[in-house]
């Protein structure tokens, strides 16, 4: 398989092949495979194509995690027959992997069609296209997100977004993008009148215990490719089909690895006195709705 010193190649249990990071020694979309697993977990589970014909005006997805760029090319290739305005805005502290992704196009194969765009945007950090009948600006940051967030957080400069896709490498290999702190600046970045949601591949207690705390509801996702369940987050209620529930809190009580990582340093430990408190405190667990959350 083609390699470089950061990435190479590798082909997945159904012939697929996906990008592997040598660095953090993760496999980018491990389950299905760039083009299945991205268009499952990130554009169906966020109804992506549903509320961009119901919307009006700009369309604002940040992606979080650009790596080979499989979640962004998803959106594009589910979307391109739908009138309307999208704009992508791609974070990620290395464009090595899409770098990498376009080298080996053909292998991969979910590339195929939008080569000249992702030149563009590798080289410029923004590409303007027509995609179809939508029309599309795509953007990429480069740089450390959450502090990139944090410094921006009281005068935001990026359009504030409806979705997000947040697929950094997993928290025991980048802590950093999964703390408390980085997801309530996160939480703080939206605007709570534009209603927003947000799916990643994680299902641990860890994390969704996180995400509540920063002051999203969270409800199971589907599930896709390796994982059973994956998470769904939001600022309104009504954007989760299957909030979790109160049976879901003691489990997460009881759990030895539920507290959030206050720190960018990865580490499991049980809920504290202090951070238990706050989540039976959290509003999704006193609703009404109880009898319709899932545990």
């Amino acid at each position: 398989m083609t390699s470089n010193v950061r990435y190479q190649l590798v082909r997945l249990k159904n012939g697929v092949c996906s990008v592997y990071s040598i660095a953090e020694g993760e496999k980018m979309h491990p389950g299905l495979g760039p083009r299945a697993e991205a268009e499952m977990l990130y554009v169906r589970q966020l109804k992506i194509r549903e509320r961009l014909k119901n919307h009006s005006g700009e369309f604002v997805i940040w992606d979080v995690g650009l790596g080979a760029a499989a979640n962004a090319i998803a959106v594009l290739s589910a979307t391109r027959e739908i009138p309307g305005w999208l704009r992508i805005v791609s974070f990620d502290n290395t464009g090595e992997p899409l770098e990498f992704a376009l080298k080996n196009a053909g292998a991969l194969g979910y590339l195929a069609g939008y080569e000249n765009q992702i030149a563009v945007l590798l080289r410029d950090r923004r590409v303007e296209f027509e995609n179809g009948k939508l029309k599309v600006i795509w953007e990429f940051h480069l740089g450390d997100f959450p502090a990139l967030l944090k410094s921006q957080i009281s005068n935001l400069k990026f359009e504030r977004p409806r979705a997000i896709f947040h697929d950094a490498f997993s928290p025991a290999k980048n802590p950093a993008m999964w703390t408390l702190p980085m997801f309530e600046n996160l939480f703080r970045a939206l605007d709570p009148a534009r209603p927003c949601a947000l799916t990643t591949y994680s299902r641990s207690t860890l994390i969704r215990a996180t995400l509540l705390l920063a002051g999203f509801v969270v409800g199971a996702g589907h599930a896709t490719g390796l994982k059973e369940e994956t998470t769904v987050a939001a600022n309104r209620l009504d954007l989760i089909a299957e909030p979790l529930n109160a049976r879901w809190l003691e489990r997460a009580l009881r759990s030895d690895s539920a507290e959030p990582l206050h720190e960018p340093v990865y580490s499991r430990a049980p809920l504290s006195p202090e951070t238990a408190e706050k989540l039976r405190r959290h509003p999704q667990f006193n609703c009404r709705a109880q009898n319709n959350q899932i545990d």
